[in-house]
């Protein structure tokens, strides 16, 4: 199968810098992007090509934003529509969205959220297929990490091969382990799941492989365990690291006779099932150590999905905290987060990874009372992770090439009258980093006139 086209963007707006920065991040994020600056050209294009979404300014020359909504809802097309306006205010947004407009920002846009909502908007549509790819199975992201993650679990999951899945607590591994199951033949079957390091050894050993009555004290009958009950399924046994080396060598029993003996039977019974085992712990040095079996430890590792931590993919933090606001706003439907608590979000380390960070947007919204998220609704451990200098740090702002960088810093300086405070405002960059660009790109001032 030939891999899905990229989605088609139409950004609508006067502003050449901000067409030129937006467009840089949107083509950043993988999307294929047609610009337009005004409603004419708007609607040109619209009648030319099919775009899977638009963004649209509100305040156009010639045809206002807001009447290119109404028209297009009235023709009956339902391509989606994200308003952004450096003029917005409630009733400029309440109108947009009366008319049939799909969300509201203003500008200045803060990157990571208008990444966010694009990727948002475009998987609300039927049988949409985003590239790249923002969520599967239940996992939400679009950094190349997790991308991995995806494609790992794609190859993996048609077959029956024993899968490993490695990472720190809180990165999802049950869900990686859920995914290979739905994407497999086995997908009607029972997915079951144990955690290895919950319980005590005998009874995780009464657990996996059942017992008969009067095995040991308390088994007043038979009970089949989870390798039984698995049949023709799928086993998640999560924290495999923590299994007793006595149960460990029961289990590679299991694995390569394919059948399982309760405790305390005499005979066998054949079981089929894929087994997927996860662990926090780095099983080579617990092989080197004597902690865990080499030969068991082969027999899991035949094909391995490592998740990487949150803190490595911080990209993935703005989808994320949009998908845990979507599920909030049942009972807040007013819940937003602030581009400065966004940024406060992604400069935090997160040894808890994708859990901590889901409590913390919970806990925030209590404190928010239903309304904005703002930095100061964090805990002190997460608010204390963005000092100033990561505040501005250029990891959060767009890198277009030479040309267009240029192109945008002569637009603003046209825009701002050649006033260079102004013009450094809307760029997004200080005073002095626009006059040193200014001077790598030989552009001179506006009227040969230095204006602050």
């Amino acid at each position: 199968m030939s891999p899905a086209a990229p989605a088609r963007l139409l950004l609508v707006d006067d502003d050449l810098a901000f067409r030129v920065f937006t467009s840089a991040l949107l083509r950043q994020d993988g999307y294929e992007v047609v610009v337009a600056g005004d409603g004419k050209e708007a609607i040109s294009a619209l009648r030319q090509q099919h775009f899977d979404l638009m963004l649209l300014d509100l305040r156009l020359p010639g045809t206002d934003g807001l009447r290119i909504v109404e028209a297009l809802r009235l023709w009956g097309e339902g391509i989606p529509i994200l308003m952004i306006s450096g003029f917005g205010t409630v009733e400029g947004a309440v109108e947009a969205l009366h008319l049939g407009a799909d969300d509201f920002l203003t500008k200045p846009v803060e990157p990571d959220m208008l990444s966010a909502r694009v990727a948002e908007l475009l998987e609300r549509r039927p049988g949409a297929v985003v590239v790249p790819g923002s969520s599967f199975a239940g996992m939400i992201g679009r950094s190349s990490a997790i991308r991995e993650v995806f494609e790992a679990v794609r190859r993996v999951a048609p077959t029956d091969t024993t899968v490993l899945v490695t990472g720190e607590t809180g990165t999802g591994k049950e869900l990686v382990a859920r995914a290979v199951h739905a994407h497999s033949a086995r997908h009607n079957a029972r997915f079951l799941a144990v955690n290895c390091a919950a319980l005590a050894e005998g009874l995780l050993e009464s657990e996996l492989f059942g017992h008969v009555r009067g095995s040991f004290t308390g088994a007043v009958a038979d009970k089949p365990g989870l390798f039984e009950a698995a049949h023709g399924g799928t086993l998640f046994l999560d924290e495999i690291g923590d299994m007793s080396l006595g149960l460990q060598q029961r289990l590679l029993r299991v694995l390569q006779e394919r059948e399982v003996r309760r405790v305390g039977a005499v005979s066998a019974r054949a079981v089929d099932v894929r087994i997927v085992a996860a662990t926090r712990r780095d099983l080579r040095r617990d092989v080197a150590a004597g902690g865990f079996r080499e030969d068991l430890f082969y027999r899991l590792n035949v094909f391995t999905i490592g998740i990487p931590p949150l803190r490595e993919r911080a990209a993935d933090i703005p989808l994320l905290v949009e998908h845990a606001l979507r599920s909030l706003r049942a009972k807040r439907p007013h819940l937003t987060c602030s581009p400065l608590t966004m940024r406060t979000l992604r400069a935090h380390a997160w040894p808890g990874n994708v859990r901590e960070l889901l409590s913390v947007i919970e806990s925030a919204a209590i404190r928010a009372d239903g309304q904005r998220i703002e930095a100061q609704h964090l805990p002190e451990e997460v608010r204390s992770a963005l000092d100033a200098g990561a505040a501005g740090s250029d990891r959060y702002r767009v890198t277009p090439s030479a040309d267009d960088e240029r192109g945008a810093i002569v637009a603003a300086l046209e825009a701002a009258g050649g006033s260079r405070s102004r013009a450094a405002e809307m760029l997004g960059m200080g005073r002095t980093t626009l006059w040193r660009k200014m001077k790598q790109y030989g552009i001179a001032p506006v009227g040969d006139v230095q204006r602050e």
